[in-house]
């Protein structure tokens, strides 16, 4: 018996042990990975052992690719599809941008001017209103009022309809689970594929225009409309919601009288982040004939005329800054005590319109349409005396230092070529071992396996040496991204007097469009992968030192208090206490800082960064749709891979929690 009751007992003993270890997460990643290396590596070993991927298991799309663009090309102007679909569509892009432009230019500048200070006024108040007139009255100032009209035009109907389609996408992701799940990979390659990739498409179907740089800036600035009215539909309050509902209200009811009021302001992000997307895709929609500012910033860069591209570039950050700030005051003043009726209410935007009226007729009335041209500054030649002085000093021959191609060279030669020569030496196994074992580090096994796929399907599509090349320049920019971001947040978030100069600075960067930074970098750096690194720098590091500024100061006060009751010095409170609370911004800011980078190093294509970005850039010019739709394709991989590996554990359980 005493032996029975032993068994009996040791049973489900030894079943508890095995349970317990089977739920430690770090042993069971442990136990997969060892399960992948142990089947992916003598699989390797005996069938693939060199270093390329293999091309038993590459899919050649080049063809089929070939013959859908030529089939494209040969029935743009005969087969119904393009004669009563898209040609409709076409014309009326082609009607809503003339007709809003010919609004702009019949209100004249006087109109046009008066009409934005009086709106943020409506929105905001006296100062907003005040920086509103100014900026607009800086961008006729730099002799760019006309080609600002033509993008202003251009970016209220992309705008309207990528708000339009966006709330649309995340009404039906909002209230349905479904599809929602469905949208949520959709939205996410519409915003990592970069823009060049899908120009290429959108301009088989329409052509060269104004149709197609719109539609291309709605597919790129829908998705944050869409995600942003999904997540406040689905974080309508419950306890709202109950009560509703109890009331006997219908579900057309309770989304209307309900659901749509509680998720207003996140509608209001998501207009401000559709504005913002839309306005940094001014220039690239350039290269497509986009016009107005883009293509002033863009014939800049292909002469390399730093002065034209920051008198072009300018107006496009005071349009940007204007719009943000109205809309965010928007969304910051739905809820705010003590808000002026007289302003807010009907009566002001009537006194609003009328005055704005008012002021477009007498600048009609004086034949004053167009900002007059002894009214204009031309900037360009002191800024490129400027910038001369600066590559004569600066380019070379600075004693002990050295000049700024002296340090693109080095940085080449120390660390750009060696990651490069070092990512394509490894063995292709290797690298999906290692992609699988950092997204084990840092999230679950369903983490591990997208990662692998999306880098294994790169393999498949033919450009692993290439994405091997792009990754190396990734990771470097990061880097330095990562050191210079983490050391200006730190020091924001300890010293406020640091954080409000650097506001105004961090601001301007994180809305002046990316092919602006690609001047000057070109300029003191030469033309190579170095400057694609250096503007992807400058382009990415305002989001990460933003992000590490607020995760260290929203760490527990009380922590804080603890740690300086104790004695600990402020060095201590950093490292121990700050630092760890702050894991999940500090992530996060890294997720941020590789998306963001891997964006501009495509970019980089144009000035010498090669790689996948050439592959994107050489597709769009020579109308090759497989060059470049493979490309990109291999970016929008890439981009996942770096999501996966970068995301916080946090931030995917919120995910899934939603």
């Amino acid at each position: 018996m005493a032996t029975a009751t032993t068994t009996t007992g040791t049973g489900p003993d030894t079943r508890d042990g095995l349970s317990a270890l089977l739920r430690n997460r770090a042993l069971g990643k442990l136990l997969l990975f060892a399960v992948f290396a142990a089947v992916l590596v003598p699989l390797a070993l005996t069938r693939w052992s060199g270093t390329a991927w293999p091309g038993a298991l590459t899919v050649d799309l080049s063809e089929p690719l070939g013959h859908a663009s030529d089939w494209i090309i040969d029935n743009r102007d005969s087969h119904p599809l393009f004669t009563y679909f898209f040609g409709y569509i076409s014309n009326a892009v082609v009607l809503s941008v003339r007709g809003v432009y010919l609004l702009l230019l019949g209100a004249g500048w006087a109109g046009v001017t008066a009409a934005a200070g009086l709106i943020a006024w409506r929105v905001a108040g006296v100062r907003l209103a005040l920086t509103a007139t100014v900026s607009f009255a800086v961008c006729g100032l730099l002799g760019m009022w006309v080609p600002t009209m033509q993008t202003l035009a251009l970016m209220v109907v992309a705008v309207t309809v990528s708000v339009a389609l966006g709330a649309v996408l995340g009404l039906a992701a909002g209230l349905s689970d479904r599809l929602y799940r469905a949208l949520r990979p959709l939205l996410d390659t519409m915003q990592v594929l970069p823009a060049f990739a899908y120009l290429l498409p959108v301009v088989l179907i329409f052509g060269i225009g104004v149709p197609a740089a719109v539609l291309a800036t709605v597919v790129y600035a829908a998705p944050p409309m869409a995600r942003l009215t999904a997540l406040g539909l689905r974080n309508a309050d419950g306890g709202v919601m109950e009560a509703v509902a109890s009331l006997g209200a219908t579900a057309r009811q309770r989304l209307l009288s309900a659901r749509l009021p509680l998720a207003r302001k996140q509608l209001l992000l998501g207009l401000n982040q559709t504005i913002m997307m839309a306005l940094s895709m001014a220039v690239i929609a350039s290269v497509i004939g986009a016009g107005g500012l883009g293509d002033r910033v863009y014939q800049a860069l292909a002469s390399v005329d730093v002065g034209a591209a920051l008198a072009a570039g300018l107006p496009i950050v005071l349009l940007a800054v204007v719009l943000d700030r109205v809309t965010a005051a928007a969304g910051s003043g739905l809820d705010a005590p003590g808000t002026n009726r007289f302003r807010t209410g009907w009566l002001g935007w009537a006194i609003a319109l009328a005055a704005a009226v008012v002021v477009a007729v007498a600048g009609r009335l004086a034949g004053r349409l167009d900002w007059p041209e002894s009214w204009t500054v031309n900037i360009a030649e002191p800024v490129n005396t400027a910038v001369d002085w600066m590559t004569a000093h600066l380019y070379s021959g600075v004693p002990v230092i050295g000049g700024t191609a002296d340090w693109a060279g080095h940085f080449t030669t120390w660390i750009l070529d060696p990651m490069r020569s070092g990512l394509q030496a490894l063995p292709w196994w290797s690298v999906l071992l290692i992609v699988a074992g950092l997204a084990l580090l840092i999230g679950t096994w369903q983490t591990a396996l997208t990662a692998v796929l999306a880098m294994s399907a790169i393999g498949v599509l033919g450009v692993w040496k290439p994405s091997l090349d792009t990754l190396s320049q990734v990771l470097a920019a990061v880097a330095v991204t990562l050191v210079i971001g983490f050391a200006t947040g730190i020091a924001a978030a300890r010293n406020a007097r640091i954080e409000a100069l650097l506001r105004p600075v961090l601001d301007v960067f994180q809305t002046l469009p990316q092919f602006v930074y690609l001047i000057p970098v070109v300029a003191l750096f030469g033309v190579g992968r170095a400057p694609a690194v250096a503007a992807a720098v400058v382009y990415a590091l305002p989001a990460v030192v933003r992000i590490t500024t607020q995760g260290l100061r929203d760490v527990d006060p009380s922590a804080m208090e603890s740690a300086r009751s104790l004695g600990a010095t402020s060095g201590q409170q950093l490292r121990q206490v700050q630092l760890p609370l702050a894991g999940p911004a500090l992530r996060l800011a890294l997720n941020q800082g590789v998306v963001l980078v891997l964006a501009v190093v495509i970019i980089g294509g144009l000035v010498g960064g090669g790689a996948l970005g050439y592959e994107v850039v050489f597709g769009l010019a020579q109308g090759d749709l497989a060059a470049g739709l493979v490309a990109g394709a291999a970016i929008v991989c890439l981009g996942l891979m770096l999501d996966r590996v970068t995301q916080p554990t946090e931030r995917r359980g919120n995910r899934k929690g939603a």
